[in-house]
Parts: structure tokens; C-alpha cells; sequence
């Protein structure tokens, strides 16, 4: 029976993903933070969907996961999944939570791959990094968020690349605007990190920053499921022959294919006017 481990399972595109895995006769090991969301996992799956208290953020947890794999019989697929969403402006956004972002986003990324590692290499297994349209394109008041998806972009890259002597396939997973809790979530999480950051952001941007909570809604309404990209994840971990990235969503193709034709600035002026900048 061919294993997978995923982060962030809780919901989202990580739930729809275990679920989908464990449809097609997969063990899953399936990474999430709170016991309810466990039970929730099991209730929908069949007995091979194994939860796993996983915060990514801690190092313990990892390498207690990384146990319980190896106890297993090893791992075939390594989806990395678990994010957040810090929305701010650069300028204005606390360290600790621009140094949140990137622990969750992007260095608990390599931490677990690193972990998994050695039962990936026995298994001949697989890598899946879950990115974004926004590791390729940035905007305004997504910045923590942006710095973190670029740089799984990068990571994915060098892995794909240092891993080939031993022919371990890295996939980049890279969705556009998802019907997923996470933008409910960036909403909530913009609250607080403005409270944190005080009167000098919303003087500065706090118009700004309500057109964001704006524009987050438009496109959580239409965002598509995040089956989408479960049904993504699959192909990377079971094709002959897996793509290096997955593009997921008619508008994070569509970008990705004009973005390099419009000159700097006039894509500027577009998004000042999207923004209302």
C-alpha cells in the first residue's frame, strides 16, 4: 500500500487532498493541529487515514511524525501544504508576524522535507510544495506572504534539482484564488496584526487595507474547490512522468502567461487601480 504525508490537513486544499488520497487506497498520514480536526478527518475517511498532531512549527512534532512514518514502512508522497495568510503592508507589518509567515510558509517546508527525507529516498517516493500564483506575482499588502511563496518556489527548484541522483520527482503546486477558509482566516489575522501594529498603519494605509478585505472577498466567491487542486497533487504523485509545476485555476494561467508581457509599470498602474492606489 503506497503512503502519503500531508501538512495542514485540516481543511482546505490539505483535507481535500487526504481525502482524495485515501479514495484511491493510500495510506494517509494526515498532518493537522487540533484534536476535533482529527476526529473530523477520521469520520470522512476510511481506517487507512491516519491523523497526526503536526504543527509544523515545531521541531519535536516533526520528528515524532517522521517516526511514526519510518515505523510504517516508509512514504511514497510528501505533500507540503500547511500556510498562512499575513496580510499587511511592508512597511508597517510587526517582525514577529513577517517572521510567523515565513516559519509557516516556507521554512517548515524545508524542515519536514528534511525530516521525511530518508523514507522518501527508501520508497523511491515523491515531493509536492504547495505554492501560489503568488510565489510568481506579487501585490500589494501580500508581501509576507509573497516573500514566503517565492521562496518555496525556490526551494522546490533546488530540491528538484539536488534530488536528482536519486530520481525523487519535486513538483510545484501553484493555485490561484481557492474556496478555502484561508482567506476567511487573512481577513481575521489583517484585524489583528493591524491592532498590532498601531495607529500608524491605519492612517497610512488603512483605506488601502480595507480595499484588500475587499478584494479578498471577491475572490474567495470565486474561488474553485480546492478538489481542483487535490485532483493537481494526485497526478504529481502517481504520473509516469509528474510535471515540474502544476498551475491550477483559470486565473492563476492567465496571469501567469501575461505577466511576463506587460512592462513593470504599466502592470503598476494596473494594480493601483485595482487597489485603489
Amino acid at each position: 500500500m503506497r503512503s502519503a504525508l500531508i501538512t495542514g490537513a485540516s481543511t482546505g486544499i490539505g483535507r481535500a487532498t487526504a481525502l482524495r488520497l485515501d479514495a484511491a487506497g493510500w495510506r494517509v498520514f494526515a498532518g493537522v493541529r487540533r484534536e476535533e480536526d482529527a476526529e473530523s478527518l477520521r469520520e470522512a475517511g476510511s481506517d487507512r487515514l491516519l491523523p497526526l498532531l503536526l504543527d509544523v512549527t515545531e521541531a519535536d512534532q516533526i520528528a515524532a511524525a517522521a517516526a511514526r512514518v519510518e515505523e510504517a514502512g516508509g512514504l511514497e508522497g510528501l505533500v507540503n501544504n500547511a500556510g498562512v495568510a499575513i496580510p499587511a503592508p511592508l512597511e508597517t507589518v510587526p517582525m514577529e508576524d513577517l517572521r510567523r509567515q515565513v516559519e509557516v510558509n516556507l521554512l517548515s517546508q524545508i524542515a519536514v522535507t528534511q525530516a521525511l527525507l530518508p523514507s522518501i529516498r527508501r520508497a523511491h517516493g515523491r515531493i509536492v510544495f504547495i505554492s501560489s500564483i503568488g510565489g510568481r506575482i506579487a501585490f500589494p499588502f501580500n508581501g509576507p506572504y509573497h516573500m514566503a511563496k517565492f521562496g518555496v518556489e525556490a526551494a522546490g527548484d533546488v530540491f528538484r534539482q539536488e534530488l536528482r541522483p536519486w530520481r525523487i520527482p519535486v513538483s510545484i503546486v501553484e493555485p490561484g484564488s481557492i474556496a478555502t477558509p484561508i482567506w476567511e482566516r487573512g481577513t481575521k489575522t489583517a484585524d489583528e496584526v493591524q491592532e498590532r501594529a498601531g495607529s500608524r498603519q491605519q492612517a497610512l494605509y488603512g483605506q488601502a487595507m480595507e480595499r484588500l478585505r475587499e478584494v479578498a472577498r471577491e475572490l474567495a466567491e470565486r474561488g474553485i474547490p480546492p478538489e481542483k487542486v487535490a485532483d493537481a497533487i494526485e497526478h504529481a504523485l502517481t504520473a509516469r512522468r509528474p510535471r515540474s509545476r502544476y498551475l491550477v485555476g483559470l486565473d492563476a494561467k492567465v496571469q501567469a502567461r501575461l505577466k511576463p508581457l506587460i512592462p513593470t509599470p504599466l502592470f503598476d498602474r494596473i494594480v493601483a487601480r485595482m487597489m485603489d492606489l
